[in-house]
């Protein structure tokens, strides 16, 4: 990315065919759809790149069973669709995951479960597979339980008599919302971040720019753009509320919470995800994610703030005591890495008279001053929503400009037997880097090579480099020790316990890493360091026992 001040520059001086306000994962595929299509777009972020919604999900690019169980026949299809697109556009990103569905007591596995995955299989079909493509979803199978309990170890004391195994795939939910960002710059796209949409530029009540507001200084300037697609997500009725909810039918936003929680793999060790029961007719993910062990997520409705959303005290006791309950564990929230949780926008009846449906469906609004809006969906299904946007755009203009972005690979994949050895980096640390960064794990090795005190871990227990909080500040707007700790790297959900504290070695190593970049005094570390602690409380990243209440989500 070029610098933010060089961004927020060009922003102010010229004018683009279309203003793209929000920086998570459909804000940033609509600038890349539409850039890619010919148009000059500008894309605004209040905060930090991915810095919402999309930072905080399940880590997963899958069609989702629990859909195929409601007979949203048409949602499972197009993301099932997606993950195997995605998989060949940036297969260092989105990799495939066995999962399994265990039995137990002798019983072998549930017939209904088996038909519901052969739909699963089924729908995951492609037509116009290459038959080089690296990877393509294998049937489901049943394996006996000993493959189960080598799959995934935590599952030992229960002794399984067998479990179905399927794929899905796993991502890095940020690094896919940076490496889109690379792509639709690549294409011409001026990219900001810490720049907020305070509202819109209007002429004969048509929206011809917005009023932007630089959050760092205060300063205040006009974007002038011929269209505007708003893709905020869960904040999508916070820009022109009243525009947005003139029609008593449209659609309304209801904020949806999931709380994951992260632990050491020693704790639940597993090789593969395993799908629990939670009661209640809902299940919940065990995953390996990062050198950790991923579980989430709840569903519950949301009124509080939306700024920092904390990791919900009963949803961390749900979430324990499902795993306890299915792995005959005893882990307690004290035991725990981390914590994070999300707000989800799903969407639901604005009609009173009609019964509430929820719905994870993207829906796309556009108002009497031209302003489009795209929200709801599913992190899977983040090409098709921006296509979707940028085709309002395109039809209304009358302009021949196909979508391209069903063939556009993002970033460039690396092997990380190729990568340079830096003195300092282990091999773990180069294969780490491969995966999150491609060939770009080059620029983040060279940093290493050159100030040796960038090629040390953030924290022993992960193989993230300090370097990696430079390159962060350099190469990707990161402006703060929360923008490399959360999202650049994700070691604050991975460690948060080590790392959220005051007097944290690992988080003043990011810090420093950041003020070589970006000029921060000692002073300056200090106040940085505190603002990040301040964040790690406000948003619940350690739990504890003491502040965990027992009980499933409401």
């Amino acid at each position: 990315m070029i610098p933010r001040a060089d961004a927020l520059a060009s922003l102010e001086r010229d004018s683009f065919d279309l203003i793209v306000v929000g920086g998570g994962i459909t804000g940033a595929g609509v600038a890349l759809d539409a850039a890619s299509r010919g148009y000059s777009v500008a894309l605004l972020e209040r905060n930090d790149f991915a810095a919402g919604t999309s930072s905080r999900s399940s880590k997963l690019i899958h069609g989702g069973l629990r859909y195929l169980q409601n007979f949203d026949l048409g949602l499972v299809r197009e993301a099932l669709l997606e993950r195997s697109l995605l998989v060949k556009l940036a297969p260092h990103l989105v990799r495939p995951l066995p999962m399994l569905v265990p039995s137990f007591e002798g019983k072998r596995p549930d017939r209904l479960v088996g038909v519901g995955l052969n739909m699963y299989d089924v729908m995951a079909w492609r037509r116009g597979r290459e038959d080089g493509e690296e990877w393509s979803p294998a049937r489901h199978r049943i394996v006996e339980g000993a493959e189960a309990v080598q799959l995934a170890p935590a599952l030992e004391s229960r002794e399984p008599t067998a479990a179905y195994l399927f794929y899905d795939c796993q991502t890095d939910d940020v690094r896919m919302v940076l490496s889109v960002l690379g792509e639709a710059e690549r294409f011409g796209t001026v990219i900001a971040n810490r720049c907020e949409a305070a509202g819109l530029v209007e002429r004969d009540d048509r929206a011809v720019g917005v009023l932007a507001r630089d959050t760092e200084t205060g300063a205040e300037f006009e974007i002038s753009g011929t269209n505007v697609i708003n893709a905020t997500g869960v904040w999508a009725d916070q820009l022109r509320p009243d525009e947005l909810y003139r029609h008593e039918e449209m659609p309304r936003i209801r904020p949806s919470r999931g709380t994951h929680v992260t632990m050491s793999r020693e704790q639940l060790p597993v090789e593969v995800g395993v799908i629990v029961p939670a009661g209640s007719g809902r299940t919940i993910f065990v995953l390996p994610w990062l050198g950790r062990t991923l579980v989430g997520t709840t569903d519950n409705d949301y009124e509080g703030p939306l700024d920092h959303v904390p990791a919900s005290a009963d949803d961390i006791g749900y979430l324990l005591d499902a795993v306890n309950a299915y792995f005959g564990t005893e882990i307690e929230a004290d035991d725990l890495t981390g914590a994070y949780a999300g707000v989800r926008p799903l969407i639901s009846s604005g009609d009173p008279k009609k019964s509430v449906d929820i719905s994870r469906r993207a829906e796309l609004y556009e108002t009497g001053s031209g302003l489009v809006t795209i929200t709801g969906g599913k992190f899977t299904t983040w090409r098709r929503m921006a296509k979707s946007a940028v085709d309002r755009i395109v039809e209304r203009e009358g302009r021949e400009a196909p979508c391209r972005t069903h063939e556009i690979p993002i970033g460039q994949p690396e092997d990380p037997s190729a990568l340079p050895e830096v003195p300092g980096v282990d091999e773990d640390s180069r294969a780490h880097l491969a995966a999150r960064y491609g060939h770009a794990a080059r620029d983040v090795l060279r940093l290493a090579a050159a100030a040796p005190q960038l090629a040390g871990r953030i924290t022993p227990d992960l193989p993230d480099l300090v370097a990696e909080c430079a390159f962060a500040a350099g190469h990707e707007q990161a402006r703060s020790v929360a923008d490399v700790l959360l999202r650049r790297t994700r070691v604050g959900l991975l460690d948060a316990r080590a790392l959220a504290p005051l007097d944290s070695e690992g988080a003043r190593r990011a810090a420093r890493a950041l003020a070589g970049e970006l000029g921060w005094d000692e002073p300056r570390i200090d106040a940085e360091l505190r603002a990040w602690a301040d964040v790690a409380r406000r948003e619940g990243l350690v739990p504890g026992r003491e502040v965990v209440a027992q009980g499933a989500p409401s």
